[in-house]
């Protein structure tokens, strides 16, 4: 991740939602439609890339198609909590760093899995299933890059899991030529490690912005910090 979410100024906590043009409350109307257009694209994509996986036994093919099912999941908890007060918002974050963490033990298992027989999943299919997998989650970052900023830890957290989607789909890729040259199973459990790192970077992120959140709404309410 290029930018920290400590760039995020939780003390800073959107005005109450207003019906005026340009408000926050029509702002939050466009991210929930946003996201909600997102979690169907992920959740969608998600059977075929499962599937595939599946099929062909990649562990790294599979985090990342858990990883879809965790993002519908992530974009749907935001389209409940945009109504929420911050103290709210900040639990729902702590909420969704729980879930980021859910394709990284799935990366994990089937790395273990595969370790006592690390056969090659086929290329061909990786490459292409990776191809729509960066369609997908390139369309979600794009929709979601310019809403990141509207509900503090909720939506740089949506934001978040769909740049980094991307860069996993061409790191998937960039793996299959590299079992090519090989034809060893161990490129794909070593990416399958990789992703679980990643998950769990973003999981730790988002869950230390949701505290900012919580202190935060804790110092609107008056409440002695120390």
């Amino acid at each position: 991740m290029s930018r920290s979410l400590r760039a995020v100024p939780a003390s800073s906590p959107p005005p109450p939602p207003t019906g005026g043009p340009g408000g926050t409350a029509e702002r939050y109307a466009g991210l929930r439609r946003v996201v909600l257009v997102v979690a169907a694209l992920n959740f969608g994509y998600f059977w075929v890339e499962a599937g595939v996986a599946l099929a062909i036994g990649s562990v790294a093919l599979l985090a990342d198609g858990v990883d879809f099912l965790e993002d519908t999941a992530v974009n749907l908890l935001i389209a409940l909590a945009l109504a929420w007060p911050l103290h709210r918002r900040a639990l729902a974050g702590k909420a969704m760093a729980a879930i980021l963490l859910v394709p990284a033990a799935v990366a994990l298992a089937q790395a273990v899995a595969k370790v006592r027989h690390p056969q090659a999943p086929d290329p061909r299919a990786l490459v292409l299933v990776s191809l729509g997998a960066v369609l997908v989650n390139g369309i979600s970052a794009w929709l979601l890059a310019r809403r990141q900023l509207h509900a503090g830890s909720l939506s740089r957290a949506a934001f978040l899991s769909a740049r980094n989607d991307v860069i996993v789909n061409l790191a998937i890729i960039a793996m299959a030529g590299v079992t090519v040259v090989t034809a060893s199973g161990w490129p794909d459990v070593l990416l399958g490690l990789g992703i679980l790192a990643l998950n769990g970077r973003a999981a730790f992120q988002v869950w230390e912005l949701s505290e900012q959140e919580r202190l935060a709404a804790r110092a609107l309410a008056g409440e002695d910090l120390d």
